[in-house]
């Protein structure tokens, strides 16, 4: 008796599942990116500045998506080497994604080593759905809680005080206004404002004013004990701890040019 074959099951009559859903699908949607605005064409130098930049921050911004931006050197005679700049982006554990504002060599350069392109009509794209899902999320999140496990909260674009502590994995940003805080920011949470941040307590966690792009904006904390603070982009990270001569001091962080300054307050 011929057995070969016995184990082996008839495919046409196993019953495959059944999904309405397609493979894939595409979709528009919002997400931070980093922006890395190059002053120089020369990769060594980007190289030592970049790591220099990175050694206090490596955790920070580990594995995050990057824009070249290339305002300032589209007009520059010297070739850029986006093959050898994107290796060296990469080593510093950043991922590049595409550049902006890049001269019409400077664009095909870049998606010869497979970067995307951000048009200004993609920016104004970007800013268009931000806005709508900004203003979903901020409907929806009214009467949302403040100290709710790990949440997101979009508050009123006026004024807002919060008198809870804000713990760690939780994120706040007041869109279009100042944050006041009356409560610690402990270590892992994350406050965002548009304008100015006031915190009356202990500020142990990250902290990003002028949110919008706002150079003007401060932030005033009554003990500083963050691990990272920021005004328009602009950030200092805390990695291991605050200089002695600031912490749990009362300061004020501002922005001088793109110099972010700390200085203690009066008591």
């Amino acid at each position: 008796m011929d057995t070969m074959g016995a184990d082996i099951p008839n495919v046409s009559q196993q019953q495959l599942p059944i999904t309405d859903s397609p493979p894939v699908v595409l979709k528009g949607s919002v997400f931070t990116l980093s922006v890395l605005k190059l002053y120089s064409c020369d990769i060594n130098a980007i190289e030592q500045e970049l790591t220099t930049r990175l050694s206090s921050a490596l955790d920070f911004f580990k594995n995050a998506p990057v824009i070249l931006d290339l305002e300032n050197v589209q007009s520059q005679s010297s070739v850029l080497d986006f093959t050898n700049l994107t290796n060296i982006i990469r080593k510093c554990k950043l991922i590049p994604v595409g550049i902006c504002n890049g001269s019409k060599e400077q664009t095909e350069g870049a998606t010869s080593a497979g970067l995307a392109v951000l048009t200004s009509q993609s920016f104004d794209k970007i800013v268009k759905e931000k806005n709508i899902k900004d203003d979903k999320a901020k409907a929806s999140s009214t009467q949302a809680e403040v100290n709710a496990p790990n949440s997101t909260v979009f508050v009123a674009d006026t004024t807002k005080v919060i008198h809870h502590p804000i713990r760690s994995g939780q994120r706040v940003y007041a869109k279009g206004g100042d944050l006041i805080l009356l409560a610690a920011v402990n270590a892992g949470a994350e406050i965002m404002a548009d304008g100015n941040i006031h915190i009356y307590a202990p500020l142990r966690g990250r902290a990003l004013a002028g949110l919008d792009g706002n150079e003007h904006a401060r932030i005033f904390c009554h003990s500083f004990e963050a691990e990272l603070v920021a005004i328009a982009g602009n950030y200092r990270v805390f990695e291991d701890n605050v200089p002695a001569d600031l912490y749990k001091k009362s300061v004020q962080i501002y922005l001088s040019g793109e110099q972010l300054n700390i200085d203690t307050l009066g008591t």
